[in-house]
């Protein structure tokens, strides 16, 4: 017996943790359920014929999560029998059958390696009527080369790279997500075309360590290159990137980014400490010298450029003086947004067993201390942005108060939110058009426009929003199962179309 009526679709949700590599991997997710003939569910039902869980396990709450929100699901999986719960992720490839051990009314787990298998463990699970763990130790194919049901008409992520040649100590995602894989630039750039052909004016290029884009074929320029050819790329308009590491930041990607007009002058750079002594026990290989040489750099050939980075507090051993010494790198790195994290303790990285483990009490201070620092220099940059006129690109979404508040949201070029009055505008504006505006107050986390907007340009990304259509690139078909009536025979086709 199973959920759905008798002949209709079965349904599916994505419930996505973490980074946006797991936004990335949920939208590839949903594209092969639909490949395979399941229909996404309204946010609402909850009751879905599936639920899938894209995991993370960067934190040390992540476990707790999971398993929460599995408990949640067991009575209402109870009242449905046809139900199914997948769990995939990060988590997933770090726990393997525990989660069933804990979980019994899970019935598949997967991990980061095998995304594509998932409607086959699906099917397996229901005609086998038995949970089906199956954790790969290495890719099983390049995850872009898989269908993907794309979230945002107008902006989309894009893999360069999956995995990480770095140890940093306190990381468990090379464990996880395993060495470095890149694509080749020109799939790619295939990809990127197609999402401008469907009407996407952004791209965000995604790699665990964007900058070391190339070790496989032996180009430690190729980052830099692959910019600059996104630039030749017709109709789009913004290409961004994370997360590049410090230790592979080469100044061709600054002159790459300075001179490429559809690059946006953004960089997220994580810091972590500003402490030489801590980052050498994190072995992130390189230095608070050359991390402030690389903005330094960055600013000298972009000065509008918008520094955004990661930072941990409470790291093992963690001193005082450590400490004090990340804030003055805080300020003199000027950031206008930082992502701040006290140090979490995740079993099977080196950091976990170090001494020198800070007292709770310890690391809330540090952090609260770091937070009023980031927040008062960020809140002075924005400022200086008042009376300035900035492009921005509508956004679903980013501003929880617009429907209150009668404002609409979306992002300038240099990754900042704004939040602006639509004036004689309103009703015409969609997610996806383009609008400039002067920035009227300054937030630390935000910018306002409470003016009319000086002017408003519709386009094909909007088209498809009004239209009600999100982009989907198909990738490369695996012969998955598929539920439901099969589709119709494709007319045969002759000449170069066959090949």
């Amino acid at each position: 017996m199973t959920t759905a009526a008798a002949g209709s679709p079965r349904t599916y949700q994505v419930r996505t943790y973490g980074c946006q590599m797991n936004v990335h991997d949920s939208e590839r997710i949903s594209g092969l359920l639909e490949q395979a003939g399941y229909v996404r569910a309204p946010q609402a039902d909850d009751t879905p014929d599936i639920v899938v869980f894209n995991t993370c396990a960067v934190r040390e709450n992540a476990d707790n999560r999971l398993y929460g929100n599995l408990g949640h699901l067991r009575p209402v999986k109870d009242k449905h029998p046809g139900m199914q719960i997948a769990v995939g992720g990060c988590l997933a490839q770090k726990d393997r059958g525990e989660i069933v051990r804990k979980a019994p009314w899970v019935d598949v787990v997967f991990g980061t390696h095998n995304i594509g298998a998932l409607p086959v463990l699906l099917e397996r699970a229901r005609h086998n009527a038995a949970a089906e763990v199956e954790i790969l130790e290495s890719l099983d194919v390049f995850p872009s080369t898989l269908p993907t049901r794309r979230e945002s008409t107008y902006a989309g992520w894009v893999s360069i790279s999956v995995g990480c040649n770095n140890t940093c100590t306190f990381c468990i995602v090379p464990s996880l997500r395993g060495k470095e894989k890149d694509r080749r630039p020109g799939d790619i750039l295939s990809e990127v075309r197609a999402l401008v052909d469907e009407g996407v004016l952004e791209v965000t290029l995604l790699g665990q360590n964007v900058n070391s884009y190339g070790v496989e074929f032996g180009d430690r320029y190729a980052f830099g290159k692959l910019l600059r050819a996104t630039g030749e790329i017709d109709g789009l308009e913004r290409v961004r990137f994370t997360s590049p590491h410090p230790k592979d930041f080469t100044d061709d990607v600054i002159a790459a980014m300075a001179e490429t007009p559809n690059v946006c002058h953004s960089l997220h750079m994580p810091l972590q400490s500003g402490s030489d002594d801590v980052l050498k026990a994190m072995r992130r290989s390189y230095r608070s010298e050359r991390y402030l040489g690389i903005i330094e750099k960055v600013r000298a050939a972009m000065p509008d450029a918008a520094i955004t980075t990661d930072i941990i507090v409470g790291f093992p051993g963690e001193t005082e003086a450590d400490f004090q010494r990340t804030l003055d790198v805080v300020r003199e790195a000027r950031f206008s947004s930082a992502f701040t994290f006290q140090y979490s303790k995740r079993p099977g990285t080196p950091a976990a067993t170090m001494d020198g483990q800070l007292p709770k009490q310890v690391v809330q201070e540090r952090y609260e201390r770091l937070i009023a620092t980031v927040e008062e220099i960020t809140w002075a940059e924005n400022k200086r942005l008042v009376g300035e006129t900035v492009e921005v690109l509508v956004a679903v979404g980013e501003g929880r108060k617009d429907e209150r508040t009668g404002r609409l949201s979306g992002r300038a070029r240099d990754g900042r939110l704004v939040h602006f009055d639509a004036g004689s505008f309103a009703g015409s504006i969609r997610p996806g058009d383009i609008v400039h505006t002067e920035i009227t107050y300054a937030a630390p986390h935000h910018l306002n426009a409470d003016g009319a907007p000086l002017s408003h340009r519709r386009t094909r990304a909007g088209d498809a929003a009004e239209a009600g259509r999100s982009p989907r690139t198909p990738g490369v078909l695996l012969g998955l199962p598929t539920v439901g009536a099969p589709a119709a025979t494709p007319a045969a086709t002759t000449g170069c179309a066959a090949h």
